[in-house]
């Protein structure tokens, strides 16, 4: 029986991903399907199966991975002495495909179970690690005390993900006004008080 190589295995793994994502980007959750996944990945079906059970196990997969990305950037930013500085780091209007594969997901989610549940995961995880930084920002003062940390996650999480589909709205809209607009709007928000910073 030959033995299985991790490290070739999670790259080949990571293939099929990056695949998946450009179908998805190009056809749609829906429209996607696995031949075609297959084909962009220049793989066989069977060696798919191989991987992952499904398109939904490849959806959980790749929200998964983003995930982990998020908690190491985060983790990284958050050791640094701005707490603001760590929330912007993720913050940015962008014409990238994302936008289009978020309303896809969310989308899918609505009529598909599976998805929903991934995506609720996904947040749920994202949505800790922001209330968790925000914590650290009313520590220090920088963020008014008086905010509910969790509510204010979920609020920002809302209007970052509500933010990516200004450029479909607007395909000439200047990308670093907006990001610098949509930063605005947050400082704003997580302000202390006038008379707290000032004590």
């Amino acid at each position: 029986m030959r033995k299985l190589d991790p490290v070739k295995h999670e790259e080949k793994r990571r293939e099929i991903l990056n695949a998946a994502e450009r179908c998805f980007v190009r056809d749609g959750l829906q429209g996607a399907s696995i031949s075609s996944i297959c084909a962009e990945a220049r793989i066989s079906p069977g060696h798919l199966y191989h991987y992952f059970s499904s398109k939904e196990a490849i959806v959980s997969a790749m929200i998964e991975v983003r995930l982990a990305e998020a908690t190491a950037r985060f983790t990284a930013l958050a050791e640094g002495a701005d707490v603001l500085d760590a929330l912007f780091g993720e913050m940015k209007v962008t014409r990238s495909g994302g936008p289009a594969l978020l309303l896809e997901a969310f989308a899918e989610a609505n009529r598909n179970p599976a998805m929903a549940k991934a995506l609720q995961g996904h947040t749920k995880g994202v949505h800790s690690l922001l209330a968790d930084l925000l914590e650290k920002g009313q520590a220090v003062g920088a963020i008014d005390p008086t905010l509910d940390r969790h509510m204010a996650a979920s609020l920002i999480i809302s209007i970052i993900d509500g933010s990516k589909t200004l450029c479909l709205r607007d395909p000439k809209l200047d990308l670093d006004k907006a990001t610098k607009a949509l930063q605005t709007l947050i400082i704003r928000y997580l302000a202390p008080p006038p008379h707290a910073r000032t004590q």
